[in-house]
């Protein structure tokens, strides 16, 4: 078992916009525990006044960190605060490489002098080490686990090897198993091998990769139909997502432009996935799980969520939720596409 520590509690300091007037009654701290291996792991507590609600831990993706991705200084930006004004005590997790949490010695050294870090089973660890620490303060209570795409792959294992210490598990917009050809990561796409078919390539990668505002901003773009994206999505939403991104990395303004740097072990992870390789086996699952994916949708494929709720043969109850002309981005996104509409499933189902 991970040795479980407490090192730091801080009282929270955004920077931007004020929070909105219902925002302000949530309490914010900043915690710390280890891994097995001994490496520091940032975890953000975002709950209400009145005490303890229903444990929620709330896992990123690929590329942002759960600050970013989950806590915006934004209204409309913090979907973390959303759950906690319905009562959940909320945790962000920043997976080893990500955000406050420690980071891999080979993050500091050239992308091409390593293969690709932080893979799946090392994510899982940590959520994990997440899991028994929020535990350890909540006097053994299951806790309910919310993975985002990659995160929800990475939650999705973890629940299959330790069910009895979950509530529930959501899984959004993620990859499970399937044939069905993915444009962005599968065969034929840059991350394939050149010479080797249905190998990774490492080369597209490398151990790293630096992201800079704009990279985050076109997948987004182009989730969204509409000529004018704020439409659908905030602009102040938007601009607070690409700063906590480049702030989650202290070196992000020593580069020109300024870019923040993520492990690209998800990439490869997901690649196997995205061409019928299958990491974890969800009849392993226990415990209650709410599958949900956006109709516009470019990471997981509708093949995914079918043999993700047809593998589910133990977990009780079952629930799959396809949200109509919702993106990638929806709990990012204004409530009437798709949030509201998750958040609402979310309380429902978790009890």
């Amino acid at each position: 078992m991970p040795r479980l520590t407490l090192a730091l509690i801080l009282p929270l300091m955004l920077s931007g916009p004020a929070p909105s007037r219902a925002q302000e009654t949530l309490q914010r701290q900043e915690l710390y525990t280890e891994n097995i291996a001994g490496m520091r792991l940032h975890l953000r507590q975002v709950r209400g006044a009145a005490g303890e609600g229903r444990a929620i831990l709330l896992l990123h993706g690929a590329r942002v960190a759960g600050v970013g991705s989950f806590d915006l200084p934004v209204a409309g930006g913090s979907f973390a605060a959303d759950l906690a004004q319905r009562g959940f005590d909320v945790y962000l997790l920043d997976v080893r490489g990500y955000g406050d949490s420690a980071r891999p010695v080979q993050l500091e050294q050239a992308p091409s002098a390593h293969a690709p870090l932080v893979r799946s089973n090392e994510a899982v660890q940590d959520i994990g080490a997440a899991v028994e620490f929020i535990r350890q303060r909540r006097k053994g209570q299951r806790v309910a686990l919310f993975g985002w795409a990659t995160g929800g792959q990475w939650a999705g294992h973890y629940a299959s090897l330790h069910p009895d210490r979950l509530s529930a598990l959501i899984v959004l917009n993620s990859l499970y198993r399937g044939s069905t050809p993915h444009a962005l990561i599968g065969k034929g796409s840059r991350m394939e091998h050149p010479a080797q078919p249905g190998r990774f390539n490492p080369g597209a990668c490398g151990a790293y990769r630096l992201n800079e505002a704009a990279s985050l901003a076109r997948p987004w773009d182009d989730a969204i139909p509409e000529a004018d994206k704020s439409v659908r999505r905030d602009p102040q939403v938007a601009q607070a997502y690409a700063q906590a991104a480049l702030a989650s990395d202290p070196g992000s303004g020593a580069r020109a432009p300024a870019s923040f740097r993520s492990p690209c072990g998800a990439f490869e992870d997901s690649f196997y996935l995205a061409t019928g390789r299958q990491q974890w086996d969800a009849s392993l699952i226990t415990a209650p799980t709410l599958i949900v994916a956006g109709e516009r949708d470019f990471w997981s494929r509708p093949e995914d969520v079918q043999n993700l709720a047809a593998d589910l043969v133990h977990a009780g109850k079952v629930q799959v939720l396809r949200i109509p002309d919702a993106s990638h981005f929806i709990h990012l996104e204004r409530p009437q596409f798709g949030r509201a509409q998750l958040l609402d499933a979310i309380d429902a189902f978790v009890r």
